[in-house]
């Protein structure tokens, strides 16, 4: 999935697939995981927060599934 840069000091860059609903975020130390069942309203809230960081602790990694992925 392609991930866009975000301006944060926690995240570096992120992606969305509103086919699957997965929210890939690549985190400032590089960092991937990749989260499950995330509406699209969540990844435009996302992009929307004043604080990026702030919002994946507190509205996506309690509330949706996510697991780190590796890439080649």
């Amino acid at each position: 999935m392609r991930r866009e840069p975000v301006r944060s000091g926690a995240v570096g860059a992120v992606g969305y697939d509103a086919q699957t609903n997965e929210l890939d975020i690549e985190y400032a130390g590089g960092d991937v995981y990749r989260y499950s069942m995330v509406p699209p309203s969540v990844y435009r809230e996302l992009l929307a927060a004043d604080s990026i960081g702030a919002f994946v602790n507190r509205e996506v990694k309690p509330h949706y599934p996510g697991r780190e992925i590796f890439e080649d």
